[in-house]
This record gives structure tokens, C-alpha cells and sequence, in this order.
């Protein structure tokens, strides 16, 4: 067997499919990218056994079809510094070598059985799907992921749930300290339904997502996710159990109302946080008038920071603790002016929105309250 392709496009594609590599398997064969050749058309396989990535290329030329497999570090160390070319793989099946040679060079490998590979988890025939666009699944992986947890105890607040209802589908993530919910207005469904996706395939679809346009189908049942997105597919296992009911936490009425500049408060946070204690990371938030103050102390070692800044305030003064670094991520993860902090009185949660929310959408962060000691 013999075929042509591109070499950026050859190491480009390898090397998206490597993040879903493990450094170490169980099985030897996980190590390896499985290569299929049919029809003019290169599949490109990786998997860990929870996660498998697929992907294709159009080749310049072939003779032949078949499928190998090839340790993951070999052929992505090969190719990745080879300059834009036709990159030609001889491949005897027979005696499991492959040579590959290109204008200036040549080398030769061993290949692997690829029937060893295992196989994905096949999606059941009465899978529901969500159709959505690329950009719009890759924004809200993004704003979500940081709210993720990291619970033994909880496995189903280790992952992002998707919740499909007849008025949107919501995004949603928390670790119990804060929590983030999306609103999709264009997704919508009669038929409920829900799944939680593990931390690492959403990661690697933010990593996957967002650089074109067209839309992202994503088919699950009650194990198993496929999201097919371009010119390529991930199939994942998903976490099963119940997520908590996200709505009861999220408060209804937060009369007090602070409007104020996204990255002046960010920037704020960041000078005045290395002075908060190194374990709790209190950050004092007191509002009054028109005048935002940030304090932070830690008393052990006589150090004490504290900023003030302008905002636009509607309600009683008040003073409330957060986490300062959960505080950041929070701002971090918006791309607005302007953010609106929400608050009811210093035991209750605070709410943080943008200034605008995206087109047919409904962006909501939560974040707990810190006792502060006075």
C-alpha cells in the first residue's frame, strides 16, 4: 500500500489528535495512531479507552486501502519539523514496516497490527441530538470549565451537564463554591434530556472548536457522546449519576446592584490578592456610594493591601467576602466592558452577569460568600 498527502496537514492533524493520548496504557496499542486508508481518504485514530478521536485527510494520491498502527511519539517527532511537502508512505502489511520518505529524506518504522486497537462504544439507535454552532459550543466550553470540581465523592460535579428542556438547553458547572449557567435560546426540546461530559474531552474540544464556522452535532445516550464537528469526530464516556439541581441555589431577588469596569476589577483583584492569606484567599468587598474598596490582610505575616475604585452602586452599603482567585476566573471567563455584580446581604450568594449578554443567550456566574471576620 502506498499513498501521498500533505506534510503541515499530516502533522497538524497528528497533533491534534495527541492530546487524547495518555503517557501511560494499559494496553501498549493506545499508544499508537491508527491509520486507514479507503477511497482516497486517510482516517487518523487516537484513543485512551474513554476517548476516542477521529479524523480524516483527502490524499494527493493512493494505491491501495488497509489499516496500521503507529507508536504516537515515532511519526509525530518525524513529521513535525519536515517543511511543507508531499510525504510518501510505502507500507508493507505483510511484514508490519512502512517507509516514508520525502524530497530530502527517508526513514523506516515499525508498524503495529491496528485489529488490536480497541473499538468505540457504538452510540444507541435512539440517541438524542443536539445540533449547534461551532462557535457557540466553544464559548461556552470555555466560560464553563473553570467550574468544574475535582470530587472523588461527586463525580457528576466533575464534568459539564447539558441540559436539553422545552425552553433552551443550559450549560452548566459548578464545584459547590461557584457555578456557572449558559442559556442557549436556539436549542430547544419537548423530549427532556441531559448529560454531564468529562473535564477531558471538553477540553480537547476547546482546543478542537471555534476555528470555522458550520455546526457541531452532538449524539448521546445514557453511557456514551459523539460529537461530530467538521472533519472530525470525538466519542467519549460520559459520567453517570444526577446533577444537583442548579436552579434552587441560584437567588431570585439581589436588589443591590454594582455596575463596574471589567478589567479595572481585574486588574485590582490581581494587585491586592497576593496580600490575602494563602488559605483562604479572602477578599473583602465592601460597596458604598459610588466607591468599590478591595481589601485584603494576612495577619500572619503584617501584610495588608486595599484599592479603591468607582462603580455605579444601587443599594445599601455593604461589605462581603469571595474567594479572590474564583473571583478572577470569573472575570476571566467574560469578554464584556462591563460586568453587574448582584447581591442580596453578605450570607447569600452573589450573582455576576456581563453588561451584554451574548445574542440568544443568558450568561449567569454564582459565587458563595467567605465569612469575614471583623
Amino acid at each position: 500500500m502506498r499513498f501521498t498527502l500533505s506534510s503541515t496537514t499530516l502533522s497538524s492533524k497528528l497533533s491534534a489528535l495527541s492530546r487524547v493520548i495518555n503517557s501511560k496504557n494499559a494496553l501498549p496499542i493506545l499508544g499508537d495512531f491508527v491509520f486507514e486508508v479507503n477511497e482516497n481518504i486517510l482516517y487518523l485514530t487516537a484513543s485512551d479507552s474513554e476517548n476516542v478521536m477521529k479524523t480524516q485527510i483527502e490524499l494527493t494520491e493512493s494505491d491501495g486501502s488497509g489499516r496500521f498502527a503507529i507508536g504516537n511519539q515515532f511519526i509525530l517527532d518525524a513529521v513535525k519539523g519536515i517543511s511543507e511537502q508531499p510525504i510518501t508512505f510505502d507500507v508493507n502489511l505483510e511484514q508490519n514496516s512502512a517507509k516514508i520518505s520525502y524530497q530530502n529524506g527517508l526513514f523506516s518504522l515499525t508498524i503495529d497490527n491496528a485489529d488490536e486497537f480497541p473499538m468505540a462504544q457504538p452510540i444507541s439507535d435512539y440517541a438524542n441530538s443536539i445540533t449547534m454552532p461551532n462557535l457557540t459550543l466553544a464559548e461556552n466550553i470555555n466560560r464553563s470549565l473553570f467550574a468544574t470540581a475535582q470530587d472523588e465523592l461527586r463525580p457528576v460535579m466533575n464534568g459539564i451537564y447539558f441540559d436539553l428542556n422545552s425552553d433552551c438547553l443550559a450549560i452548566v458547572a459548578s464545584d459547590g463554591h461557584k457555578l456557572v449557567r449558559n442559556k442557549v435560546f436556539t436549542i430547544q426540546s419537548e423530549q427532556p434530556a441531559s448529560f454531564i461530559l468529562p473535564k477531558k474531552p471538553a477540553n480537547l474540544l476547546k482546543n478542537l472548536l471555534g476555528k470555522d464556522g458550520g455546526d457541531v452535532v452532538i449524539r448521546f445516550d445514557e453511557r456514551n457522546a459523539e460529537v461530530n464537528y467538521g472533519d472530525g469526530t470525538l466519542q467519549c464516556r460520559l459520567i453517570e449519576g444526577r446533577f444537583p439541581n442548579y436552579n434552587s441555589v441560584i437567588p431570585q431577588n439581589n436588589p443591590n446592584e454594582i455596575r463596574v469596569d471589567r478589567l479595572a476589577l481585574l486588574a485590582a483583584l490581581r494587585r491586592v490578592q497576593p496580600f490575602a492569606n494563602n488559605s483562604s484567599n479572602l477578599i473583602r468587598f465592601h460597596v458604598e456610594g459610588s466607591t468599590l474598596q478591595l481589601d485584603a490582610e494576612d495577619y500572619d505575616f503584617s501584610r495588608t493591601a486595599t484599592e479603591r475604585m468607582t462603580c455605579d452602586y444601587n443599594g445599601n452599603s455593604m461589605s462581603i467576602g469571595f474567594k479572590g482567585s474564583a473571583f478572577i476566573e470569573i472575570l476571566n471567563s467574560f469578554d464584556c466592558q462591563d460586568v453587574i455584580i448582584k447581591l442580596a446581604d453578605p450570607s447569600r450568594a452573589g450573582l455576576v452577569l456581563p453588561s451584554e449578554q451574548p445574542e440568544n443567550q443568558d450568561v449567569l456566574m454564582l459565587m458563595m460568600p467567605m465569612l469575614i471576620n471583623n
